[in-house]
């Protein structure tokens, strides 16, 4: 008689998750989540079958509105029949690294769908606003059918560049209280976005924030008329010559004018123009090539982020990374070591060259 070869749980939940079942799904993020053991193996299993879903990154300064954007977009998504996944990352408590989980609260009208499917997650301290494990979710969420994966990004400035080299196309939402364009740029989000929106868009100051925000992204060509900065010509003007400098270049180059939306996501206002947005930017993306460039950047920045995982596992959980640093305290106060041959007696454990 032939014996029955039972499959292991990670293979039966593999297996499960190829077959649809969303518990299965629910559980292959809660294994990558907490980095249990046989979670880089799940998701080496899955590597072939990314690539399908648009990741659309959305994110701006906290109360900009991006919670209800993206369960407006979702709800959008919905109606043409396209199944959404949203990973929510809310910023981790220094103390406990549990997050605070508001954007799940604030997504109940879309919760029960079950064409959407919402994973709220702690940034874990990551600078980015999103940590390794949290771009691996949206792995998950790509390779279990999603058309549409959403990730909202906490908003804590300039380090939201992180998003960048994450999603697809980056979406960077402001309300007319985040102050002007300059700011703005301080914060990098001019080097990030792929679409700008204003949101709230029925407050006063948010004709005046898009129209700094246009001729700001035309002053980056260095296309600027000579009288721009002069008394007596209106910012009306200015932008009108920006939008049209954008536009002009973007064609001759073959690129993406970066649009500027207003939405007031409350009501629906300005979402169908957002929407059309968002498509016409994955039609670039694919005809241009840039897709396969940005993906390829993700992948290089994946790699270095899992090298830098193990390594730090090998250091503080497998090697003597911690005893040694204990055991050096009390030199390091005393001044007769320094943190850099501690660092350097810790990677020399492992067998690895120091100099």
């Amino acid at each position: 008689m032939t014996e029955t070869i039972k499959a292991s749980p990670h293979q039966e939940l593999l297996e499960r998750f190829r077959a649809g079942q969303r518990v299965a799904l629910a559980r292959a993020i809660s294994l990558v989540e907490d980095t249990r053991p046989g979670f880089e193996r799940l998701l080496h299993e899955l590597h072939a079958d990314l690539g399908r879903a648009q990741r659309i990154g959305i994110t701006g300064p906290p109360g900009a509105g991006k919670s209800t954007l993206t369960s407006k977009l979702a709800m959008m998504y919905r109606e043409r029949e396209e199944r959404v996944g949203i990973v929510a990352v809310d910023p981790s408590s220094p103390f406990t690294g549990g997050a605070l989980l508001g954007d799940r609260i604030r997504m109940n009208n879309i919760s029960t769908d079950p064409g959407v499917f919402i994973r709220s997650m702690a940034t874990r301290g990551a600078l980015g606003g999103l940590a390794t494990t949290s771009k691996e979710v949206a792995d998950l969420l790509d390779a279990f059918g999603f058309a549409r994966v959403i990730l909202e990004t906490v908003g804590v400035g300039q380090t939201e560049l992180d998003i960048a080299g994450t999603a697809d196309t980056s979406v960077v939402v402001l309300v007319p209280e985040s102050g002007d364009s300059i700011q703005a740029m301080k914060a990098g989000l001019m080097e990030i976005a792929d679409v700008f929106v204003i949101n709230k868009a029925d407050r006063p100051g948010a004709d005046k924030l898009a129209q700094e925000i246009e001729v700001m992204l035309h002053m980056r060509l260095g296309d600027m008329p000579a009288s721009a900065g002069h008394h007596g010509v209106s910012l009306k003007t200015v932008q009108k010559h920006a939008r049209e400098g954008l536009r002009a270049h973007a064609h001759e180059e073959g690129g993406w004018a970066i649009p500027v939306i207003r939405t007031v996501a409350q009501s629906g206002e300005g979402l169908d123009e957002l929407q059309r947005t968002l498509d016409r930017h994955q039609v670039y993306l694919n005809e241009s090539g840039e897709l396969s460039r940005r993906r390829q950047r993700r992948l290089a920045e994946r790699v270095r982020a899992v090298v830098e995982r193990r390594l730090q596992r090998l250091v503080w959980e497998r090697g003597q990374g911690d005893e040694i640093l204990q055991a050096s305290l009390a030199a390091l106060e005393a001044g007769a070591d320094s943190p850099y041959t501690v660092a350097e007696r810790i990677v020399g454990e492992l067998g690895v060259p120091t100099r």
